[in-house]
């Protein structure tokens, strides 16, 4: 096994951090890694915005639904959908914007985004270092827009915590392949796997909580999904000049 394949197999997720900036050349070649990332049309559609100023991250942090973490983390990466050099090279070359009037573009900025936050994420545990996605940042986006003063046309979709970890945490336990990958069709006969895991699940939780829960997949899924969680993306993306029609 070769050592891209198994940092991306050890992948965890980091929550504790020792404090420590991480250096420079490490912060750029993250970026630089999550810049190469393929993208639609060429179209390069993120930004991300490192911020480590502490009273900022801090009101992140809160913003985000009072993750520590964010403001533990020395460096807190916010990977944002960019339209705005989109708009840019509409004005230039005379002609309107018209894919941010519908649910395409969304698609397409989240899509980037998540492809550069892969490739982020790889660089950094590839230098020792440790990662947790930020979901928290749809949370209130409108803040965060107006705190990272965001343009028209980009839109927080999702950070990153990266840092020296403190200690690493146990790998989550994933679906068997069969559940994921499918051959020439999908395969809906999914129950007994879905069974099967809900018990890896709930043994994992044992085990992490020291017998405080038994939580399985399941569970926290249709806890979760049962109502629309970040209430305000959708509201916000229209002011942000995505009108998802």
């Amino acid at each position: 096994m070769n050592e891209t394949i198994n940092t991306f197999l050890n992948h965890r997720s980091i929550r504790s951090y020792k404090g420590d900036d991480i250096e420079e050349k490490d912060l750029d070649m993250i970026i630089k890694s999550a810049q190469r990332a393929p993208s639609s049309i060429n179209g390069q559609q993120v930004s991300i915005i490192a911020i480590k100023d502490k009273e900022r991250k801090s009101k992140i942090a809160n913003l985000c639904g009072d993750q520590s973490w964010i403001d533990e983390a020395p460096v807190f990466l916010l990977f944002a959908m960019d339209f705005y050099r989109a708009k840019i090279a509409a004005e230039k070359n005379g002609v309107d914007l018209v894919i941010t009037e519908n649910a395409e573009s969304v698609m397409v900025g989240s899509v980037d985004v998540g492809i550069a936050l892969g490739n982020a994420i790889g660089a950094a545990e590839s230098l020792g270092l440790g990662v947790v996605p930020i979901g928290g940042v749809r949370n209130n986006p409108d803040e965060i827009i107006k705190l990272l003063e965001l343009p028209e046309y980009v839109y927080p979709v999702v950070g990153l915590c990266v840092g020296d970890p403190k200690d690493n945490s146990d790998i989550k336990p994933r679906f068997p392949k069969e559940a994921i990958y499918h051959k020439e069709k999908y395969n809906k006969d999914l129950k007994d796997i879905v069974d099967k895991y809900d018990n890896t699940m709930a043994k994992y939780m044992v085990e992490r909580t020291n017998g405080e829960s038994d939580r399985n997949w399941s569970q926290t899924v249709s806890h979760v999904y049962k109502t629309v969680y970040f209430p305000k993306v959708s509201p916000i993306l229209k002011e942000q000049g995505f009108q998802n029609k």
